[in-house]
């Protein structure tokens, strides 16, 4: 019976993860290619087909332009084919393009000027960060937030917290010179800084008082996985008092969208350049099995509000990654038009084609890295038995 029930879980859990991440990635994969598909159109360039996912059409329709609309069967990411490319990816056709009367050139995404193609390619990227900003303003906007003051119920023996000095009391006023409004920005702040130095200002007793202290580097189980994070070693007040809803309005909670999405893009970057530099492992990438847990859990612990949520850090993520300077990518696009900018005529077809192949391999060896690290933390929940 306890089998049964083991399995009858892990199917149930297992429809959830695939629901959640069809929805979340879906979204985003949607709003990306859209910022695309819009600024194509609107730079005249016509576009042959719109695909959610890849591989073989499960369904599709034809707009009054033309335009291919369809679901695919692959469902791990999506594409714009505009007239002149080859594929998906907006590499060029050359025999294509060749054959191409004036008409037909004039329409092609690479018979407009670089400047266009730029907007083009950046427009996907854009969306995916105006998504997390409207998505983080809109759950701002509707639910508020409840803030808890920056103050310091109590003090972990043999913390970093009591290595700095911290005292039951002292009310967080700034950390590194940047102003502290309530506890969540504090712990934001510590648990992104494992092994920093970190200058506190607190007010002990209505006297400023400055602390430094570096916060230990733990490994911490989550619903999300084992996430490693820097910790001080302080509670949080426990009165009531010191806890309120806050509500925004639509002004403020924008600026709160662009700061969220800015944070996102902070840690990552911070995270990029650690683990350049040694100071993060690369377990921590992970990969559609990865996102697709991910998904499954936040829909199980917090509903269709995490899943909002969710959606908003990956449009950060897809964003950033695809502005990265890889061939194949829109940031590596991106590079080739700033060479074409510089250099007053693009690259040539076959150097062009070497980037090409370079960035296809690199996304590969990234995709199968990631992969590779979502089966081994995979085995290790089952293991735990999570």
């Amino acid at each position: 019976m306890d089998i049964l029930n083991a399995v009858g879980g892990a199917t149930t859990g297992f429809l959830t993860s695939a629901v959640a991440f069809l929805f979340v990635l879906t979204v985003v994969v949607f709003i990306h290619e859209l910022g695309h598909f819009l600024v194509g159109r609107w730079c005249g360039v016509g576009v042959t087909s719109f695909s959610i996912g890849f591989g073989p059409e499960l369904v599709g329709f034809n707009d009054r332009h033309g335009t291919r609309w369809k679901l695919s069967a692959i469902p791990l990411g999506g594409y714009v084919k505009f007239v002149g490319d080859v594929n998906g990816a907006s590499v060029p056709d050359p025999d294509a393009i060749a054959r191409m009367d004036p008409a037909e050139r004039a329409v092609s995404f690479h018979g407009k000027s670089v400047w266009k193609r730029i907007a083009i390619v950046a427009a996907g990227p854009v969306a995916n960060f105006l998504l997390a900003i409207v998505v983080f303003a809109g759950v701002i906007y509707v639910a508020g937030r409840y803030e808890v003051a920056p103050r310091v119920s109590s003090v972990q023996a043999g913390s970093a917290a009591e290595r700095a000095g911290f005292q039951a009391g002292d009310v967080v006023l700034s950390i590194n010179g940047a102003p502290v409004r309530n506890f969540a920005e504090m712990q934001r702040a510590v648990s992104g800084s494992a092994g920093d130095h970190l200058a506190f200002m607190v007010d002990r007793g209505g006297v400023p008082t400055a602390l430094d202290a570096v916060p230990d580097r733990i490994e911490e189980k989550t619903p999300f996985g084992v996430q490693r994070m820097g910790r001080l070693g302080i509670q949080g007040p426990r009165d009531a008092a010191d806890a309120k809803l806050v509500r925004y309005g639509l002004g403020d909670s924008l600026k709160i969208g662009v700061s969220e999405t800015y944070y996102v893009v902070e840690r990552t970057f911070d995270y990029v350049g650690k683990l350049v530099t040694g100071r993060e492992s690369p377990d921590q990438l992970s990969g559609p099995m990865g996102i697709a847990r991910v998904s499954g859990q936040a829909a199980k612990v917090g509903g269709l509000g995490a899943l909002v949520g969710l959606i908003a850090v990956l449009s950060v993520s897809i964003g950033l990654i695809n502005l990265f300077p890889v061939p194949l990518l829109d940031g590596g696009h991106l590079l080739f038009y700033a060479v074409e900018v510089v250099r007053g005529r693009p690259l040539s077809e076959r150097a062009q084609e070497i980037g090409f192949r370079i960035g296809l391999a690199l996304v590969l060896m990234l995709m199968l890295f990631a992969t590779w690290n979502d089966i081994l933390h995979l085995g290790a929940s089952f293991a735990r038995g999570t």
